[in-house]
């Protein structure tokens, strides 16, 4: 993608030499035949992407991953040993997991594909065309054909296609909160400025993808495409590295784990046949292979990968359904595992709608409720609503009238949405104006005759105003800054009085002033003066003089209510809340300690103190300060990098450009979808479509919960594989013993390898599925974010697992030996028939087991009709057992033989003791963690 840009700083070069370096004339612009000769030679202005990933090739990535790895080796050995047996019939363990393995990878596609589309749809053009002045001639291009020298119209509500230069400027203000974070709009003024500065001071500079808010101006493009500072952040953004999410390194140690349980199960069963049984020919050799094979085969949780991903699935589209929609399956789980939520603040945490918070007066303060640009809310004074009529009122009406009068804003209604035309911190005045109720008054009365406009210079706007109550005599009201505003006024206005306004009167109102800039405010004065005129005087400063000071207006962004709370549950699951913005330190400040982010003294750490610091100082920062203000996209990738080196699982929240190459770099980036630029989009892992921070919490339990039931079914099915493994070796093993070896030396196996599959594919699919969509059996917000270190299979779950397969196994083995001739007990039925009760005890043994893989703790019986879909799956695989048990056809298939009730009652008794050893060793396993939680104290105080 070409681009172009000046070589030299235009910010600190005169506008005249600007227009002469891009050969470019101040009145005419850019000839046509010149511009398109510009874009030929510089290519078009737009900012380069990734290139999209073709459609097989994001159905090849669903393959990689380490369980397909292992269940593709699983379906090679199925194949081989196919076919030394002689290739008799289909290999149907190898198509049976083929088909898992194309069905898991065909589920995460169409989600990725669901996720993409949905993400399309968010996308939004933000600036089409442009207003350029080419041969003379004002015309609208599209914003691509822009070229350097193009001689750039801006008005209000226009978006600003590309960096440039201001040759003019009258009133013109910016909203560059999507680059700089800077929450309030920037006032702009042609005059070169004397030294370099930071992105957010360049006052005579307009940037791409920003903003007008008010006024009007001319520039001269000086950067294009790539060139422009958001094509820069774009450019940063493709460099930055993002690596696996927390759950894909789990699942890929998971992955290798069981890759070495399968070797190790295969050797140690082959080398047992070998010398318990020894080795007399080579079909002697064969079997012991084959029988290896097959338990590994068996070892292997097959509907793993499958149950994963539509767990998944099923999150995303729970999030979805929360306004939050994730582009990448494992992202819902990482925000589960993250400790800490980088957020940036304008329009994040805050409302981006500038709202006046408090007024000043002669004769006190009122606070206003309520947030943003809808008009709910009261006034309010000493804690209780203002009383109308009152002095207070009074002066307060006086105040946002006045503010209201000196505006050129726009505040209606669309669909039910209140959005305003012009400067947000103009629209605060008319939003109070509603909550006080005197808007309707103040219309009716006045009626403007001319305006004085703002200027960085005066620092003040005007407003001449025909007043009705007066018969059409004409008032001034000028609102502006305070210190200014004082020095035209005479008298501060006291209840229905105009008071001589002396030193002391004069001290006083700059002190509110300061304290109110403390607390992070805005301010804004108001003074009006009535003239006994009703023709319309000479527009100039002299109206300005003996004014009557009403007030002033404390102007903040606020924070979001339902982001306090949702910072107090971060909170509470031990998720920090770190705050990360380009605004003011004193501003970030004060939003910080309103949304409970931070103590009340605690000061905001700048970006010119984080330049400072090296790598060890930055990351001792980051471990005890949770505000940083005035940072650069460069800080923020620095910060996440720093919080990643000290093994947090960082997310990073945030809308603008400036946000992007953090949101890469983070485990999981976070973007808002209404006022997000696509940029950060792209980058991010999930994007919020109401822009709501609380769902990022919401967003954060259903990971923990994701987590949980993936523990759960990892639980169940390992536990569940481990019982047929030890059955088949135990019966192996332990044949003589168990009657099952004959007089010629063979062994009659416990389990066939049909029967095996058909546990396989009744247990690890249909209960498992229903156990990764539990509901909670515990409150998941009520704990710590768990740790990079924590494994999801910990040392605790592999002691369940082992002993509930040693007592899947005993119980089986122990029913086979129950019922068949010869061995420890004496039975009298035939081995087809005490085979069919062992396999039927083993498949109602791991039914039980679904109900103890819930928790790890808590008892089976907590809940336990919570889950309707484990029940139903329960009940489907119980009833496919009986049909396998009592259906002639299925008789033959799988070997077995129809039992008869008593026998069935021995099976159902005998595959309960599952439960019952499992409820024992969660008893102890509380009484474990009781006694753990009472004696941590106890050695606190003594150390």
């Amino acid at each position: 993608m070409a681009s172009a840009t000046l070589e030299t700083d235009p910010s600190v070069v005169d506008a005249r030499t600007v227009l002469r370096r891009v050969r470019s004339d101040p009145d005419r612009g850019l000839s046509s035949d010149e511009a398109a000769q510009r874009l030929a030679t510089v290519g078009p202005n737009e900012i380069a992407t990734a290139k999209p990933v073709p459609s097989w090739r994001k159905l090849v990535a669903q393959f990689r991953d380490p369980l397909i790895y292992l269940l593709l080796a699983a379906i090679v050995i199925a194949v081989v040993a196919w076919w030394v047996e002689g290739a008799d019939g289909l290999p149907f363990d190898a198509l049976v997991i083929a088909v898992i393995v194309v069905a898991n990878a065909v589920l995460g596609y169409v989600q990725q594909a669901r996720a993409e589309n949905a993400v399309a749809a968010l996308a939004r053009m933000t600036a089409t065309t442009a207003t350029v002045v080419r041969d003379g001639v004002q015309l609208r291009v599209p914003t691509r054909e822009l070229v350097p020298g193009d001689l750039l119209l801006l008005a209000e509500g226009d978006t600003v296609a590309a960096d440039a230069r201001l040759i003019s400027a009258a009133t013109l203000r910016v909203a560059e909160s999507s680059l700089t974070g800077e929450s309030e709009p920037v006032l702009k003024d042609a005059r070169t400025l004397p030294e370099p500065a930071a992105l957010g001071d360049r006052f005579d500079m307009v940037f791409n993808g920003t903003s007008v808010t008010q006024g009007v101006g001319r520039a001269v493009v000086t950067s294009t495409g790539m060139a422009t500072q958001m094509g820069q952040i774009a450019d940063l953004l493709h460099a930055t590295h993002e690596g696996p999410t927390p759950l894909q390194r789990e699942i890929s140690h998971v992955g290798r784990m069981l890759g070495i349980a399968v070797i190790v199960i295969a050797v140690v069963v082959i080398g047992t046949i070998f010398l318990v049984f020894g080795v007399h020919s080579l079909g002697d050799v064969v079997t012991a292979l084959l029988l290896g094979v097959s338990l590994a085969v068996a070892a292997v949780p097959e509907g793993l990968p499958t149950i994963l991903t539509v767990v998944l699935a099923l999150g995303v589209q729970r999030m979805a359904a929360r306004h939050a929609i994730v582009k990448d399956l494992s992202s819902v789980e990482t925000l589960g595992s993250a400790s800490v939520i980088c957020s940036d603040k304008t329009g994040t945490l805050t409302k981006g709608e500038m709202t006046i918070g408090c007024v000043v007066t002669a004769s006190g303060e009122v606070t206003f409720t309520g947030a943003g640009y809808r008009p709910d809310g009261q006034v309010v004074h000493g804690g209780v609503a203002l009383v109308a009529g009152t002095d207070l009122w009074n002066e307060t009406a006086l105040v946002l009238g006045g503010g209201s009068l000196a505006n050129n804003a726009t505040l209606r209604e669309e669909d039910g949405e209140w959005v305003i035309q012009g400067d947000p911190t103009e629209a605060a005045f008319m939003v109070a104006e509603i909550k006080l109720g005197t808007q309707d008054d103040r219309t009716a009365r006045f009626q403007r005759q001319g305006e004085i406009p703002f200027t960085s210079e005066r620092k003040m706007m005007t407003s001449l105003e025909a007043d009705a109550q007066r018969a059409g005599r004409l008032a001034v009201v000028t609102k502006g800054a305070p210190d200014v505003l004082l020095d035209r006024c005479s008298h501060v206005q006291v209840a229905d009085r105009h008071v001589l306004l002396d030193i002391d009167g004069r001290a006083r109102i700059l002190r509110d002033v300061e304290r109110l800039s403390d607390e992070a405010f805005r301010t804004l004065g108001v003074a009006y003066r009535p003239l006994d005129v009703w023709a319309a005087p000479a527009l100039d400063d002299s109206l300005e003089r003996g004014l009557v000071y009403a007030g002033t207006a404390g102007i903040i962004d606020p924070p979001r209510a339902e982001a306090a709370r949702a910072v107090a549950e971060a909170h509470r699951a031990g998720v920090r809340v770190i705050m990360i913005t380009g605004d003011h330190p004193r501003t970030a400040s004060r939003i910080a300690r309103d949304l409970g982010i931070v103590e009340r003294e605690h000061v905001a750490v700048t970006g010119l103190e984080l330049d400072r610091l090296d790598a060890d100082q930055l990351r001792e920062t980051v471990r005890h300060r949770s505000v940083y203000a005035r940072v650069t996209p460069q800080h923020k990738l620095r910060i996440v990098d720093a919080l990643q080196a000290d093994h947090h699982v960082v997310a990073m929240t945030g809308d603008g450009v400036n946000d992007a190459p953090a949101l890469k770099a983070a485990d999981i980036g976070v973007a808002m979808g209404l006022t997000g630029t696509e940029v950060t989009k792209e980058a991010a892992n999930m994007i919020l479509a109401d822009d709501n921070f609380a769902t990022i919490v919401q967003a954060v339990r259903e990971g923990r919960g994701i987590f949980l039931n993936i523990k759960k079914f990892l639980r169940y099915l390992l536990s569940s594989n481990m019982g047929e493994v030890l059955t088949v070796f135990f019966g192996v093993v332990l044949a003589g013993v168990l009657g099952l070896a004959h007089v010629d030396g063979t062994v009659a196996l416990p389990l066939l390898a049909t029967q095996i599959l058909w546990i396989n594919l009744l247990t690890d699919s249909a209960p498992a599925l229903a156990m990764g969509v539990d509901n909670e059996t515990e409150d998941v917000m009520s704990r710590p974010p768990r740790s990079l270190q924590d494994r999801a299979i910990d040392g605790r779950m592999w002691g369940g697992v082992i002993l509930l397969g040693l007592v899947m196994a005993a119980v089986t083995l122990l029913t086979i030996d129950l019922f068949a001739a010869g061995g420890l007990i004496a039975g009298t039925h035939p081995l087809t028939n005490a085979r069919t009760a062992g396999f039927t005890v083993l498949v109602l043994a791991q039914l039980f087991n679904a109900l103890n893989a819930r928790s790890e703790t808590v008892t089976a019986f907590h809940r336990l009709f919570a889950n309707a879909w484990l029940w139903g799956a329960i009940a489907l695989s119980a009833a496919l057992q009986v049909a396998v048990v009592h259906l002639p056809g299925l008789n033959h298939a799988f070997t077995t033989s129809p039992l008869t009730g008593d026998q069935w009652l021995v099976c159902v008794a005998m595959a309960s003791t599952v439960l019952w050893v499992s409820e024992l060793r969660k008893l102890a396993l509380r009484l474990v963690d009781r006694y753990g939680h009472r004696r941590a104290p106890t050695e606190e105080r003594a150390a």
